[in-house]
């Protein structure tokens, strides 16, 4: 049984934020750990979701990008996920 340490949401903005500095040597585990805190304290990833994958959590490196028609999509290299997002 652990015990969880309770933060304040400035500690924990502080946390994710570091977290994401440093993204290319992070597991999946680690990626969800940081988005449950975020949404444990109601904390906004904002651009920063854009850099995990959305369905196995791993982080982009060396994935398939592609533009067309105002969108952006990346494919995953170890799920084969497709992420779209709008271009603004």
């Amino acid at each position: 049984m652990s015990i969880r340490i309770k933060l304040s949401k400035t500690e924990s903005e502080e946390k994710i934020n570091e977290f994401f500095l440093n993204l290319k040597n992070k597991s999946p585990k680690d990626v969800k750990k940081i988005k449950k805190l975020a949404m444990r304290y109601n904390i906004h990833l904002k651009d920063k979701r854009k850099k995990f994958c959305k369905k196995c959590f791993t982080p982009y490196n060396n994935s398939k990008i592609r533009i067309k028609n105002k969108t952006k999509t990346i494919k995953c290299n170890k799920c084969g996920y497709v992420n779209k997002w709008k271009i603004k």
